[in-house]
């Protein structure tokens, strides 16, 4: 049996879709983060401090009041390469094999542990190639918080990467990569693969259409889930990269420092992370649709 054999009907309400380019999840991605990268950098501070002392909105004010409004923008050159690297790369994979199992009928879904391997699969070769530019951007984030003979002042994202390189050699540049890939898996599955899922089983009913109140409800629930599966691996993800070298050997010994700390250390940064999450899949996936309807490949007759 065929997989367009296996694969389900899609809802009438589907109709003749464009199907997207594989560029545009990269694309909406830098768009997205372009508005939401405050928000990111907040989650990063939270996650990155040894005790509970301050929470989002304190940070906040900080740095405004310390740096200025714009160092809520510090580390952006690097966030926008790593939806460049990371994102584009897993969209483009998902995507593009998607497109290819069902390109004799555009209207039909792939079941849904097919797209959850697929979704992870993709996930994994985005994180990572997106690892370098990750760390540089957890490190820009990270700056404006340390005392100024500490900071390392990056420049822009190829300025980090290069003095990286340099300073602290290839490896370093990977370092933590296993936890990225991770959580990158994990994070792919609660986005691409439910996105798709919740977007299919809203348009089964009789309350929904392909529009963008439906993109804006599956991207929500979406968000909700993928925060809750990984939010661990974040905390670890950016603890390791944030560190200096040689305070952490492992991932395992990074999870032992933290579990330290208490479970809810694990945790730590959850509400920032879900409202910084939550926003930038919305506006990922509302200029991804936008993109693909506009400019997607119309489908073969």
């Amino acid at each position: 049996m065929t997989v367009q054999a296996q694969a389900q009907v899609l809802v009438p309400h589907m109709g003749s879709q464009r199907k997207p380019r594989w560029f545009f999840g990269g694309l909406s991605s830098a768009c997205a983060v372009c508005i939401t990268h405050p928000l990111d950098l907040i989650k990063v501070h939270l996650q990155t401090q040894q005790e509970v002392k301050k929470r989002g909105f304190h940070f906040a004010a900080k740095i405004i009041k310390h740096n200025g409004i714009t160092a809520l923008y510090n580390g952006l050159s690097a966030s926008i390469g790593r939806q460049l690297t990371y994102s584009l790369t897993r969209f483009a994979i998902y995507d593009s094999v998607k497109n290819h199992l069902t390109d004799d009928n555009p209207n039909l879904q792939l079941p849904f542990y097919q797209k959850a391997v697929l979704a992870m699969f993709a996930g994994a070769c985005g994180g990572f190639i997106g690892t370098p530019p990750d760390m540089i951007n957890v490190r820009m984030q990270n700056d404006v918080k340390l005392p100024v003979e500490k900071r390392r002042n990056y420049k822009h994202v190829f300025d980090g990467l290069w003095r990286v390189y340099t300073e602290e050699g290839i490896r370093k540049m990977y370092f933590g990569a296993s936890m990225v890939v991770v959580r990158a898996m994990l994070m792919t599955f609660g986005q691409l693969s439910l996105y798709d899922q919740y977007k299919q089983m809203l348009l089964q009913t009789k309350y929904f259409e392909d529009n963008t109140v439906t993109h804006f409800t599956a991207s929500l629930c979406a968000a909700t889930c993928a925060t809750a599966i990984t939010q661990p691996f974040d905390v670890m993800k950016t603890r390791m990269m944030n560190s200096p070298t040689g305070l952490y050997k492992n991932v395992l010994q990074c999870g032992i420092h933290i579990a330290k700390l208490g479970p809810i250390a694990f945790y730590k940064g959850f509400v920032p992370a879900w409202i910084r999450l939550g926003p930038h899949t919305i506006l990922t996936f509302i200029f991804f649709e936008q993109f693909k309807k506009h400019f997607g490949i119309v489908p073969k007759v």
